[in-house]
């Protein structure tokens, strides 16, 4: 019973990675289908952070894990087998490795976010610039000259524009929680990974110590159980 337990938690662990390369895809899917489409107040700040992330790599990542679980099937219907589980471990250790340094690239960019967002937001059109105003009630990106502040119903003039804070407290701050949501579930998935790869070990060992009851037995003259 308790070996049949220990190669169920390895079929749920493979389940559960399966589950998160999933998620990897639908995200960047999403995301970019979603930055294709005219920006809004609501969009524009979350489009323009998730323009920055690496979408492609999550994607990549993705593929290598769907690539991972269809390889651990053999390790799973054939029940003595060592070989594909461990090349299929092995392959986790990779998407492991994969996941956390997409996920340190995301976190090393929170930690510049200000000095990040100023070329991103001098490369705006007005009407981008503009809408960002909008979304976080400020003027100009530093402040109302540095760079110079948008003319729209927020900042409609030097005036105003110049006892309205500048853009880059809120909306670093806005790029501060979006991202630190994207890496911590990045490294969620990476703890996915290492019980797949403890679950692997596990089984791994379970099988050889079979392996070695059935060659104990053969030798004397029991056949293999």
């Amino acid at each position: 019973m308790a070996r049949d337990n220990i190669f169920l938690s390895y079929v749920a662990a493979d389940l559960l990675f399966v589950v998160s390369g999933g998620l990897l895809i639908v995200f960047a899917l999403t995301t970019e289908a979603q930055m294709t489409k005219s920006p809004t107040v609501d969009t524009v700040a979350r489009n323009l952070l998730f323009s920055q992330c690496p979408l492609n790599a999550a994607i990549g990542n993705a593929v290598l894990v769907f690539v991972t679980f269809l390889l651990s099937v053999p390790a799973m219907v054939i029940p003595m087998t060592r070989g594909w589980l461990k090349f299929t471990g092995y392959m986790t250790v990779i998407c492991a490795l994969y996941t956390m340094v997409v996920g340190l690239v995301i976190w090393f960019d929170t930690l510049r976010m200000r000095e990040n967002l100023l070329p991103v937001w001098q490369a705006l059109p007005a009407s981008s610039q503009s809408l960002l105003q909008q979304e976080f009630s400020c003027c100009g990106y530093t402040n109302s000259t540095s760079p110079p502040f948008v003319v729209d119903t927020t900042c409609p003039n030097a005036l105003v524009a110049a006892a309205t804070v500048g853009c880059v407290g809120p909306f670093s701050s806005f790029g501060n929680n979006l991202l630190d949501l994207v890496f911590t579930g990045a490294f969620g998935i990476v703890g996915v990974d290492v019980v797949l790869i403890m679950a692997t070990a596990m089984l791994l060992k379970d099988r050889k110590e079979k392996a070695r009851y059935r060659h104990i037995d053969e030798k004397n003259g029991a056949g293999a159980f």
